[in-house]
Order: C-alpha cells, then sequence, then structure tokens
C-alpha cells in the first residue's frame, strides 16, 4: 500500500462487463511443424483474383471450413471487431483522413493513426501499408487517396479469416516468394514487441526467432513456408478457444441452474436484492444510522435547553440553531479522532467488536464526520454573524440591560467588540485552520490533481496535506479556548468543550507519544536495497523482537535523513512467518522520489548490478551487525503494525486477490504466508516464528491471484513468489493469473507471433516469456464477469473473500459484480477494498 498510490493510478481506462464466455489458462501441446497431413489454406485462386492478389505458384491452395477457421475468428488488425455499425467507423476515419491528409493523399507514417491502430502500432502500421500496397500494386510514394484508404480499410477489417491471415502472411514474407527466414521472422517478432511494449522480448527477438526456425524447420533448410506457420497458429489458437467455449458453456449453464427461486420474478428479485444490500452494508448503516441519531438527538437537546435561556427572548430560535450545531460540532470535533487512532483500531480487530463494527471504513468514517463538523460549524457561524449580533446590537438597551448585561459587564458590544472578543478571534483563527486543512484534504489537492503554478504548486500534494492536517493541532487549542470564554455561560461545570475533548484527545495523545517511544523499540538495520525497473525499491528490514503482523497490514516509514517530521505508510509485503521485513515503494511523489534516489546513489556507488535476463536491477546487500555497512544507507524508522482489510481473509472459504501494478503489495504478502503453509516447515530456518507459521495453516482451501499491471518490468519485482508457487503449490492452492495491458488482446495480428513465443517457450521449458517465470502471462485485461462466473460454477455455496488494492477504477466494477453473483448463486462475495 503506496502513499501516494499509489499511486498506482494502473490503467485508469473505463472497465467494462462483458458478456463472453470463460477463459481458461491451458498448455498447449506443441505439434510438428515440419511437415505432417496438416497444412495451411489460403483463398481460392479465384478469390485471389477477384482481389487483385498473386501468390507464388507453389502455394498449396484450398478452402477449409470447420474449426480450424474458426480458431481465427478473432484474428484481427484492429482494436475494434466487426461490430455492424462499420458506416460510423469509417465516417470517423474519413474525418481523421481530412485531418492528417496532405493535398488529398495519406501519408505512410499517418496511416495506422487514421485507421484506429494508435501511436504504439506505428511501425507496425508501416509494415502494414506496405503489404496493403503491394497486394494492390500501388506506387509506394506519395501516399494514398480516400478511395484507397476505404480499399485498405475493407481488406483489414474483412469476415473473411483466411483473407486476413493471408495479409499477416505477407506482411512476414516480403519478398513474397512464399517462405520465411529467420531474419523475416525476427523482423515481425521486433515489430510486434514494439506494438506491445516489450522491451525485452524485442531484445530477445533472434533468439525466439530462431526457436520458431527450429520448431518449423528440423530439416534446417534456412527457411518454412507459410502453410506450415499457418498450422502451428491455427492449432494454438484453436486449443485455446475450443477449452474456453467448453468451460463458458459449463459455466453459463452451471449459473442458470443454481439461480435461487426467490430471484426468478422481478418483484422477489427487487426485494431480494434490498435484502441482500442490506446485509452486506449493515454494519455501515447501523454505524452512519448511530451516528446520525446522535448527531439529531444533540443538537435538538441544545435547541430545547436554549429555548429556556434569557437569551432567547432577544435572539430567539436563531440561537437554538447556532447552539445546536455548536453541540453537534463539539461531538465530531471529538469523534473524528478515533477513526485515526490507528493502534486501538488495530488492537480492536481481534476482539467480537470486529463483528460489529466496520473498522475497514475507518477512514470513510473519518471523512464523514468532518463533512458533518462542516455543517455543525456553518450553522454555528451562519446564524450568530446574520443573526445573533443584529440582533444583540439592535436590542433596545434596557431590554438588552435586563436579560443579558450580566453576561456582557452591563455594556451593550457593537458588532465590531463581538469579532474582537476573544471567542470571536478564536472563531475565527480556528475557521481558517480548519478551512484550509479540509481544502488540503480533498482529493484533488492531496493526489496532486489540480496542477497549480510555481509557486503555489507546493499547496498541492501529500506534504501539503500532512502539515495542513497537523495545523489542527493549534486548531483544537483554538476550539477549547472558543468553548471557554463563552457569553451566555457563566458556571465552568457548563462549558462542556473540554468535557467533549478530553478522553478522544488524551487517546490521540497517547498514541502518538506511544509511537514515539516505539521508534526505539522498532529500530531497524537494512539487510538489502533493490531497485527494480518500473521506480520501484524494495527494502529488507531486520524485524525487532516485538514487531507481530499478520499479512496484509501496514507499517509507516520515516527517513530522517529527508524530514523528520513525515511518515509515509506501505504495506508489509513479506510474511508473519518470514525472519525479515520488506516493502515495495513505487515513486510516485517528492519523498517516495528523493528516498529512491538515495538508495539508488548507494547502488551505483557499489556498482552492484545483477542481471535477471535482461530487465536490470541495481543492487546492494549489507550485513547484519556491520555499523560501516548501514552508515552508507539513509537511516530508516518503522512503526505499527497497522491493521488492514486483507488481515482478515483467513475467515473465508476461498480468497480471490486483485492487485493493479503495485496494489499487488498487500496481496503478496497474503501468497507468501500462504505458501508458507505448503512449504515443508524446516525449510524456516528462524524457530521464532514457528508459532505464527503454526497458526498459519489453517485458512481458505483455495486462492486465486490477479495481477493486472502495464509494465512488463513489474513482473520482476514478484518472480521470487511467482517461482515458488510453481516449485511447492503441487496442489494447486494457488491459482495466480498475470495480465500485462501493454499487449493486444490475444487474436490481435500485432500479438499473433507473441502468443506463439510464448506457447512454444512455455512447452519447451516452463519459462512464460513476458514474466520469465512459470507462470504464464494473458494479454490486455480480464473479463471480470467470465472470472466471477467461474468462480460460482466452481464453488457453490462458499464464502469467496474478493480483496482488491489498486485505483478506484475498477472498484465499483468488482463490487457491482460481486454483489451480482451474491444474488443470483449460492456463492457469496463479500467485497473489500484497500484504503489509504
Amino acid at each position: 500500500m503506496n502513499d501516494d498510490n499509489n499511486n498506482n493510478h494502473e490503467d485508469t481506462q473505463k472497465w467494462i462487463l462483458d458478456s463472453d464466455v470463460i477463459d481458461v489458462m491451458v498448455d498447449v501441446p506443441i505439434i510438428d511443424g515440419g511437415g505432417g497431413n496438416k497444412k495451411g489454406s489460403f483463398k481460392t485462386r479465384d478469390d485471389q483474383r477477384r482481389h487483385g492478389v498473386s501468390r507464388p505458384a507453389g502455394m498449396r491452395l484450398g478452402r477449409r471450413q470447420s474449426k480450424a477457421e474458426r480458431g481465427f475468428k478473432s484474428l484481427k488488425f484492429l482494436d475494434r471487431s466487426v461490430t455492424g455499425k462499420e458506416v460510423d467507423a469509417w465516417r470517423a476515419i474519413e474525418n481523421r483522413f481530412q485531418r492528417y491528409a496532405i493535398d488529398h493523399r495519406l501519408p505512410r507514417d499517418k496511416f495506422g493513426v487514421c485507421i484506429g491502430m494508435g501511436g504504439d502500432s506505428k511501425d507496425f502500421a508501416g509494415e502494414l501499408f506496405d503489404t496493403l500496397m503491394r497486394r494492390r500494386r500501388l506506387c509506394l510514394g506519395g501516399g494514398i487517396t480516400l478511395e484507397e484508404l476505404q480499399g485498405f480499410w475493407e481488406d483489414v477489417t474483412s469476415q473473411d479469416m483466411d483473407f486476413r491471415l493471408q495479409i499477416f502472411f505477407e506482411m512476414c514474407d516480403k519478398n513474397g516468394d512464399g517462405k520465411l527466414s529467420e531474419s523475416e521472422v525476427k523482423e515481425v517478432i521486433i515489430l510486434s514487441a514494439s506494438a506491445n511494449k516489450l522491451g525485452n522480448l524485442k531484445s530477445q527477438a533472434g533468439y525466439y526467432a530462431s526457436m520458431i526456425m527450429e520448431e518449423l524447420d528440423p530439416d534446417h533448410l534456412g527457411y518454412i513456408e507459410l502453410s506450415q506457420l499457418e498450422t502451428l497458429l491455427r492449432e494454438v489458437m484453436v486449443f485455446d478457444q475450443d477449452n474456453s467455449k467448453i468451460m463458458g458453456k459449463k459455466t453459463c449453464s452451471l449459473t442458470r441452474a443454481m439461480i435461487p427461486k426467490r430471484y426468478r420474478t422481478p418483484v422477489s428479485r427487487v426485494i431480494s436484492r434490498t435484502v441482500e444490500l442490506i446485509h452486506d452494508n449493515w454494519k455501515r448503516i447501523w454505524v452512519i444510522v448511530a451516528w446520525l441519531a446522535i448527531n439529531v438527538l444533540l443538537f435538538f437537546w441544545k435547541f430545547n435547553e436554549y429555548k429556556k435561556h434569557k437569551g432567547f427572548k432577544i435572539m430567539g430560535n436563531c440561537l437554538c440553531v447556532a447552539k445546536g450545531g455548536a453541540e453537534t460540532t463539539k461531538f465530531n470535533m471529538a469523534l473524528i479522532l478515533v477513526p485515526v487512532c490507528r493502534s486501538t483500531l488495530t488492537s480492536l480487530r481481534s476482539t467480537f467488536l470486529s463483528r460489529i463494527i466496520p473498522f475497514d471504513d475507518n477512514i470513510n468514517f473519518h471523512k464523514v464526520i468532518a463533512i458533518g463538523i462542516v455543517i455543525g460549524t456553518f450553522l454555528h457561524v451562519f446564524m450568530h454573524i446574520t443573526c445573533d449580533f443584529p440582533r444583540i446590537i439592535g436590542c433596545p438597551r434596557e431590554k438588552f440591560m435586563l436579560l443579558l448585561g450580566p453576561n456582557f459587564n452591563y455594556h451593550q458590544p457593537s458588532y465590531q467588540e463581538l469579532a474582537r472578543s476573544i471567542a470571536g478571534v478564536s472563531g475565527v483563527f480556528m475557521l481558517i485552520i480548519m478551512g484550509i486543512s479540509y481544502v488540503l484534504a480533498s482529493h484533488q489537492f492531496r493526489r496532486n490533481v489540480i496542477k497549480l503554478p510555481s509557486p503555489l504548486h507546493h499547496l498541492a500534494g501529500f506534504n501539503a496535506f500532512w502539515y495542513s492536517h497537523h495545523l489542527l493541532i493549534v486548531a483544537y487549542v483554538l476550539f477549547i479556548i472558543h468553548g471557554y470564554y463563552l457569553f451566555l455561560v457563566t458556571q465552568w461545570y457548563l462549558k462542556s468543550t473540554w468535557m467533549y475533548l478530553a478522553i478522544p484527545m488524551s487517546l490521540y495523545a497517547s498514541e502518538r507519544l506511544l509511537a514515539s517511544v516505539n521508534e526505539l523499540k522498532h529500530s531497524v538495520d537494512i539487510i538489502k536495497a533493490v531497485i527494480y525497473t518500473g521506480n520501484v525499491l524494495a527494502l529488507y528490514l531486520t524485524r525487532p523482537q516485538v514487531f507481530r503482523y499478520k499479512s496484509g497490514m501496514y507499517l509507516f516509514i520515516k527517513c530522517p535523513d529527508i524530514s523528520n517530521f513525515e511518515w509515509h505508510p506501505f504495506t508489509i509485503t513479506s510474511a508473519p512467518g518470514d525472519d525479515y521485513l520488506s516493502c515495495h515503494i513505487r515513486t510516485l511523489g517528492d519523498w517516495t522520489a528523493e528516498l529512491h534516489n538515495r538508495f539508488a546513489k548507494v547502488c551505483e556507488m557499489e556498482r552492484a548490478q545483477a542481471r535477471k535476463g535482461s530487465l536490470v536491477r541495481m543492487e546492494t546487500t549489507a550485513y547484519a551487525g556491520d555499523s560501516y555497512s548501514q552508515l552508507r544507507y539513509p537511516r530508516i524508522v518503522i512503526k505499527g503494525p497497522y491493521g488492514a482489510p486483507a488481515q482478515d481473509y483467513k475467515k473465508y472459504d476461498i480468497l480471490f486477490l486483485i492487485g493493479l501494478g503495485i496494489g499487488a503489495t498487500p496481496m503478496i504478502s497474503i501468497i507468501k504466508d500462504v505458501l508458507n503453509t505448503i512449504k515443508p516447515i524446516d525449510h524456516y530456518s528462524d524457530s521464532i516464528h514457528k508459532h505464527s507459521l503454526d497458526s498459519s495453516r489453517r485458512g481458505p482451501e483455495r486462492t486465486y491471484f490477479y495481477w493486472i499491471t502495464r509494465e512488463q518490468g513489474s513482473f520482476e519485482w514478484f518472480k521470487g513468489v511467482m517461482n515458488d508457487i510453481s516449485e511447492y503449490d503441487h496442489d494447486h492452492v494457488i491459482e495466480m493469473h498475470n495480465y500485462l495491458t501493454s499487449v493486444y488482446e490475444e487474436g490481435d495480428v500485432r500479438s499473433a507471433l507473441i502468443t506463439l513465443v510464448q506457447k512454444l517457450q512455455h512447452a519447451r521449458n516452463g519459462v512464460d516469456v513476458l514474466s520469465e517465470s512459470r507462470i504464464r502471462t494473458h494479454f490486455a485485461r480480464p473479463n471480470w464477469r467470465k472470472v466471477f462466473a467461474e468462480l460460482a460454477s466452481n464453488h457453490m455455496a462458499s464464502r469467496i473473500g474478493v480483496f482488491y488494492c489498486g485505483s478506484a477504477t475498477l472498484t465499483q466494477t468488482l463490487r457491482k459484480l460481486c454483489q451480482e453473483f451474491s444474488s443470483s448463486s449460492t456463492t457469496r462475495f463479500h467485497f473489500h477494498k484497500e484504503n489509504f
């Protein structure tokens, strides 16, 4: 859990609820591509003549239906498939043609953008442009006209699968001899890798090209026929699609069969879903209802109290409303401290109170209380300055002296005198501080959404939020002063502001004091620091004896060399059974950038670089007890651990973990903890953690982990965990799915050879070409509806804990699916979102 978060604004595009069939990950048996009876096929000569295309005479031609053809139904050149709205799509292309055309001709470098392939596919689109030009025997210079562009568009969107496949082959076979050399295969792999932002695969294109040649050219002729490549591509894609369809039909039928009777009619469905909604949110509902009830009761209690006051005869209901708002503000100013007493909440999570109080929503409740403070303060201030003060000033002197003379030392004040009083001045300054803190804590300022000009840019960001919130210490002092120097109340025991604040402020202050003391107890040394691609810093720290935690918890880190005051939260990525602490920190703000740079300097100074494949990481290692070694590092101080939603994962039958980018960190700790239950006990040499290891052996029956990232280098962060899953999880307790969103989905022509290379490599040595681990990587994004449908059908009548960490983009989609499948199946999905 990264403080800036985390950032992490991974994949902020809109997530769409698809209704496709289940996509199952399978291993593909590699066929013998060097001959055999299965040959590829192209269009007939009549079809070729009709399209104005000629092929080498030695090429086998023919027409084949059945599943081989169905395997290429998804092979497409563009992101969108043919949907029946070609007119609208072509109209958009015409508009782009008018924008990019020069002298009514579209240049080659604008072809990809014009037809919708995107800027990342510029080189790939250029090769496609050249291929289509050759097919239509057009001159390569000067660009193409709108009519020629329409012909190109019809070619790449043709519903004839063999025709589109033929275009792809001609992209590979540039000289048109019907044979592919190793250099031609390598060039297409490089183009595909560039289009999919796969720098590592691009650098090893030569190796993968030779692997394809070795598979399809066993006689070492130096070339492969296009029919052989077609056969291999068909087998790879057909195998996946057939299994996907079988599982999809099975899942759909099972999902329909297990719909309870109470969801089958519209009325009963509405009633049942309302009941389900209340059942899923009853903790939040009763807490909010109780909070609202207390505020309302306090408001009307104080309202009625001041109806009996002498001042009511002068100020009327305005006084009652102002005092009612003040009473709710006192209550909320005290209550707002409780949700941020992290140590107290962490302790309470382990008690029976966790069954009735939603501790996971502490920050959200903190924000709700802040809204209550704003409303109460507004009522109090507005009524005073617009109604109460004018009525005091305008009241006849005799009446004023009779009713309120003793409260004002028998002096009827002016408006300026009321404003300059202790209560007035303290109230004004308190409003200013609270206003600043409230604004800088908003999402737009805290997350740097608002870009202010220099030098005002320092007013946005986490630092501004952090320091402005600490100004509230002054606001609380002013609040107590404001509540003591009242005009209408003289007895000290009736001035209740300090009574409201005494216990919450003492609790909060004691936590801060205890955290300062624990800085000494939680002294840590740095074991190792690793800088990965993607601006991620991994810190491995010694574990203090008194530091006990559960998977999913987080800690706060301070680097005194950067700032003596700033603490930033990060998820613990080590497991409770490990004898060290680790966390992964992504550079997303000023503080994390400075921390990254300081450790990078140490790594560069030692010049200790280790290579895994071609993904470079800088690594430096210290040794326990080596004071000189520790002096090289920036000093690190920790406090915690603190509770988080993921720590309660053991109470579910099935685990469904979802992480976006660096949001995988809390899930990694859980995966490690589950792995500890699988590994032999003697694998751990440190006996002091055997108790936590034994206690972790009770947990979910099955764990599904979906990690979605947009950078290939991200897989380096947790490659060791992925390899441990493959090595120790023989009973398939953990099912991990990696998704790389920078790669076009399977079936896109830009990823066709990458799919081929991936499956050849995995079948040969069991290593994925993208993650360089034993866990296969999927392309694009998951179809979440298919994933939930499969879980519901495979785990009927089970309680599935869905834990998500990442950007807010996906939150509503996952929550909606949890509610939908909980109400339409016997499986219950419980959604939890990490809050920061």
